[in-house]
């Protein structure tokens, strides 16, 4: 079972801060972007969709390459610190011209939006993927890696209620519009900035590790993937998941509009999600080391599916429902990012043991990669539904009349669609083995290949 703990608070909050920065990223331009060319610079549904899925796809190739690079970094500030250090100083300023769009709107704007999202999701890389790998590395205990994932998501939790809540209340305070966007940009582009640099200080005393002497090839990084059965079907349960989330995100803006009829609904129904899990996350890490991981993970699922479901009954005459099921929903949310981070250093530990391989960096390189692009291709779902149902894009964000198709188009992509895909990634999770007896046999394994 697990050892006794061996990282201070100080370190655990050193390496929790950095999913303040994490969170904001991975939240505002889905929960805004979207919303924000198609409302505000006239972007067709179908192009503004494929303006944020390009640069998530490109991830699908920078982060395997990210992750087998800072594998074989040497420094000294370790094989991981050098990353965040760069990407702390580029990614804000990225962030920041993204809302800045020169004075085009339609195709125009779309490659703008396009150049600078490219350089965003590459910064973002730089510092993500060397920052994810650490875990497995800080400890090689099975319970303090629960509690180093506890300290990251409720920090990950304080970065999507900034960026979900704060967000669009910038962009009000700015006038709404695009000086809105702009001014929303700038804040959160300093925020950016201080806790992904406070993250690099912070990790100062993270125990170093031997870099590896060559690159991992992609091929090489995919087929290890493949081979590892754990960790396999976690990623493949999770990124079914990330697709729900993202599409879910990506309609937020457009539910409180366009079903409820408030825009200014935005940030509430997004603390409604995203809130409860700084209140539940003690709970679910008692319910990991009591029953399990697998079985926290699948308890918060089945709870996020229901909710989806029963949001496609519900509307604003039934207002305080609607809180009430997200925020069932964000109790369940916060189980599926606590637990799959926490499962998957265990499923690179074994790989390790039973290869003797450290590479930590191509695993989260796959990971991340497959995290991102779902995050991408949810919100190109959910802007396919759009056009699919008859969508009409505005300009200045001015609320028209839409079809009765596109009000149920809403309620799919925003309800049902996350609720399906929640209950398929369940199947996966079935099969799922890894257990701490499992790791300590394969240690016992190990030992003996060595005497």
């Amino acid at each position: 079972m697990g050892k006794k703990r061996t990282l201070s608070l100080g370190t655990y909050l050193g390496y929790g801060v950095g999913s303040v920065g994490t969170g904001i990223f991975s939240t505002v331009p889905g929960l805004l972007l979207l919303s924000f060319m198609i409302r505000y610079l006239e972007i067709p549904p179908a192009i503004a969709g494929t303006v944020i899925f390009i640069p998530r796809f490109w991830d699908v190739i920078t982060d395997p390459f990210a992750g087998s690079l800072s594998d074989r970094t040497r420094s000294r500030w370790g094989a991981r610190r050098p990353w965040m250090l760069v990407g702390s100083l580029t990614l804000p300023i990225a962030f920041a011209l993204l809302f800045r769009v020169p004075e085009h709107t339609g195709m125009a704007a779309a490659w703008y939006v396009l150049f600078i999202y490219i350089l965003c999701t590459t910064f973002y890389t730089i510092y993500q993927v060397p920052y994810i790998a650490m875990p497995a590395e800080m400890t090689e205990d099975y319970d303090e890696r629960t509690t180093i994932m506890s300290f990251r998501i409720a920090f990950l939790t304080i970065g999507i209620l900034v960026g979900g809540a704060l967000a669009p209340e910038l962009v009000s305070v700015g006038g709404g519009g695009r000086e809105g966007y702009i001014l929303m940009g700038i804040v959160v582009g300093v925020i950016l900035f201080l806790v992904l640099i406070g993250s690099f200080f912070g990790t100062r005393k993270v125990p170093h590790v031997d870099p590896v002497p060559t690159t991992v090839p992609f091929r090489e990084q995919m087929r290890a993937a493949a081979e590892n059965k754990p960790f396999f079907i976690l990623f493949g349960s999770y990124i079914i998941q990330v697709l729900g989330i993202g599409a879910m995100l990506a309609g937020v803006d457009f539910y409180s509009s366009y079903i409820l009829g408030d825009p200014g609904q935005t940030s509430i129904l997004f603390v409604c999600l995203i809130g409860p899990a700084l209140i539940t996350m003690p709970l679910w890490v008692k319910v990991g080391r009591r029953f399990g991981k697998l079985t926290g993970y699948i308890i918060c699922t089945i709870l996020f599916a229901l909710g989806g479901f029963a949001l496609m009954i519900t509307g604003a005459e039934m207002l305080w429902l609607v809180y009430l099921i997200l925020f069932v929903m964000g109790a369940g949310y916060a189980g599926t990012q606590l637990f799959p981070y926490s499962m998957l250093p265990d499923t690179i530990s074994a790989d390790t043991i039973k290869t003797g391989l450290r590479r930590a960096g191509a695993y989260t390189g796959v990971w991340t990669a497959a995290d991102k692009a779902g995050f991408a291709v949810g919100p190109a779902v959910f802007a396919g539904i759009l056009a699919v149902t008859g969508f009409m894009e505005t300009e200045g964000g001015i609320l028209i009349d839409q079809p009765a198709s596109a009000l149920v188009g809403v309620r799919i992509g925003f309800a049902l669609l996350p609720a399906l895909l929640m209950a398929l990634s369940l199947l996966l999770l079935r099969f799922y083995r890894l257990d701490p007896e499992v790791i300590a046999a394969l240690g016992v394994e190990e030992k003996s290949i060595e005497g």
